[in-house]
């Protein structure tokens, strides 16, 4: 039987779950700040000490992963959206 457009996949994720996103921008003021806001509007009990820094060896880039408490499929999909489109950003994982 072949599947139909609107069945969902199955998750791989467990929620609620803690879900780390790795996040590549510019080095530049404000950055690890409009990322950590960003996680704070879809996790409101994001802990912005649990922050990961890590600077290219240029120190041009900045990497930073932020974990949230993932709830939904829906939630990670709309963040990862909003991290992706934000023009600081460069890269999500």
């Amino acid at each position: 039987m072949a599947d139909t457009p609107n069945t969902p996949e199955p998750s791989l994720i467990e929620y609620p779950s803690r879900f780390p996103i790795k996040v590549m921008g510019v080095n530049a003021d404000g950055f690890v700040h409009a990322i950590t806001s960003i996680a704070r509007q879809f996790d409101p009990t994001f802990d912005a000490t649990t922050v990961e820094l890590r600077p290219s060896k240029d120190q041009t880039y900045l990497g930073v992963t932020v974990t949230i408490t993932a709830r939904s499929r829906e939630q990670l999909d709309e963040l990862y959206r909003t991290l992706s489109t934000h023009p600081m950003v460069k890269v999500v994982l």
